[in-house]
Order: structure tokens, then C-alpha cells, then sequence
């Protein structure tokens, strides 16, 4: 794979996109704003992603030595201004969504996601807990700016749901992330959770979330935001995180860590298939 594609994580990048799809099939419309806010999505995850690639260098040689930067595929310098660029692309697109809907929030929230990622790889991604929260809010985040652009205000209501859902997934699996990468950031010198508290209550905070969020997936039912078949689907995604809740209490090690954050990251792509077919009943 080309690496200026690879450092993008493109299946990354299109799960934020995805957020806005959900969105907009739950209010059946399609639209220039919509299809502009996909872009910006994918933009602003891939220029995070990227950013956060040129921060981590030092890290990523140890933990992930076969991404493109410390592989030496991409230089330091070119990582650093392809970044800026995809920040710079993403905010076109939100000014563009203001512009055509006459409603300036989604350009506030392009900007305030240019600050808040750059932040994160800069500094607060070392930060314990904080760096964690500031992911889930910032994937939360992206269902929120997908109802601000369709600037519907039931979808608004419903993309808060959506995105609190996702806020607390996000977390739990971050916090899972960091025990992975436990000895990479002891050598970078960051101060994670499980640096400073061990492995094991970072552990039983993720299961928490993972559990709460689980336990209030129905809701999305009962009040009659999805219909019938979500129930169906979203069930098969609970079942998964119940199991890695109790991988992760039960083991904290490198390699049960990673399976867990995989099977988190194949959770939430089930609960998104879940909102899909719970959009169409």
C-alpha cells in the first residue's frame, strides 16, 4: 500500500465517515452537506491520525516500527505538513457546510476539532485519562457535527445519543490501548493509566464502560429511535463486548489487550450495522 494511504488508516478515517451515513439514512435524506460531511470527517480523522503518526514517532518505533514515518517511508518533515494539509482540507469543508445551510455551527465544530486533535497528538494523548476521553469524545463528536449539518432538530437529538454511545466505546477501548502500548509509552516516557495506577484498574474502569454501554443499547429502542431489527443485530455486538470485558478483567497481558481492542473496533462496526437496519423499521 502506498504509504501516504497507509498512514491515513483509511478504515479508520471511513468509520468517522460513517457516523455521518448513519445519520442521514436514520433522516432519509441526502444532500450536499451531507456528502461535504462525510469528506470533512474522513479529513479531519485522517489529518488526526497523521498528526498523531509524526508525535508518536519515538513510541511507534518500538510499538508499531512498520508504520510508514518510523519505517523511514515517510519522512518526518513530509508527515508533518501532509497533516496540516488534511486539517486545512477538512476545514474547507465545513466553511463550505455553513455556508450552503446558513448555520455556522458545523464550521465551529471543524475548527474545534482542528484544536482538540492537534492537542492530542501534541500532548494530551500522554495525559492520564484525559487523552483517552478526548478520543471518544472526538469520535462522539463526529455524529453530533452529522446532525448539525442535516440541521434537523430531531436528528440533532438523535445523533447526541449516537454519539454518547460511541464516546463511551471509544474510551473503554483507548483505555484497552494503552495497556497494550504499556511498554512503548513507558519508554517514551508518557504517564498513561496503567503506567502510573499498574494495568489492572485501567482493566476494570474499561470493563465498566464496556458494560455500561452495553446495558443502555436498548434505549435506542425503547425510545423509538431504531426499530425491531436493531435489537436483532445490536445483540450480536453486546455479546462481543460482555466477552471482552471479561478477557480484559481476567488478563491485562500485551497480547489479550490487543485482541480485546480488535474486538471492540468489530463491536462498533456491528452496532453501526445495527443503527443501519434499525433505521429501516
Amino acid at each position: 500500500m502506498n504509504p501516504y494511504i497507509e498512514i491515513l488508516r483509511p478504515g479508520n478515517a471511513l468509520m468517522g465517515a460513517i457516523s455521518i451515513i448513519l445519520v442521514a439514512l436514520i433522516d432519509k435524506t441526502i444532500s450536499i452537506p451531507v456528502i461535504l460531511a462525510m469528506i470533512a470527517v474522513f479529513f479531519e480523522t485522517s489529518a488526526g491520525n497523521v498528526i498523531n503518526d509524526y508525535f508518536d514517532y519515538k513510541i511507534d518505533l518500538i510499538n508499531k516500527p512498520e508504520r510508514p514515518i518510523p519505517s523511514g517511508r515517510i519522512s518526518l518533515k513530509n508527515g508533518r505538513n501532509y497533516g496540516y494539509s488534511l486539517f486545512a482540507a477538512g476545514t474547507v469543508c465545513g466553511f463550505l457546510i455553513s455556508y450552503i445551510t446558513n448555520n455556522w455551527i458545523p464550521f465551529g465544530i471543524v475548527l474545534f476539532a482542528d484544536i482538540i486533535l492537534y492537542l492530542y497528538a501534541y500532548t494530551l494523548k500522554t495525559t492520564p485519562l484525559i487523552g483517552n476521553l478526548t478520543v471518544g469524545f472526538m469520535t462522539g463528536f463526529g455524529f453530533v457535527f452529522g446532525g448539525f449539518s442535516i440541521n434537523n432538530p430531531n436528528i440533532i437529538i438523535t445523533s447526541l445519543f449516537l454519539g454518547f454511545f460511541a464516546f463511551v466505546m471509544t474510551t473503554a477501548r483507548e483505555i484497552v490501548k494503552d495497556i497494550e502500548d504499556i511498554e512503548g509509552d513507558k519508554t517514551d516516557g508518557a504517564k498513561t493509566l496503567p503506567i502510573l495506577i499498574g494495568e489492572k484498574k485501567p482493566a476494570i474502569l474499561a470493563a465498566i464502560l464496556i458494560i455500561i454501554d452495553s446495558a443502555l443499547c436498548p434505549l435506542l429502542y425503547y425510545y423509538h429511535i431504531f426499530g425491531i431489527l436493531y435489537l436483532v443485530v445490536i445483540a450480536f455486538a453486546v455479546m462481543l463486548f460482555i466477552y471482552s470485558a471479561i478477557l480484559i478483567l481476567k488478563s491485562q497481558k500485551r497480547e489479550i489487550a490487543a485482541k480485546v481492542s480488535k474486538n471492540l473496533k468489530i463491536g462498533m462496526l456491528i452496532a453501526f450495522v445495527a443503527f443501519i437496519f434499525g433505521s429501516l423499521i
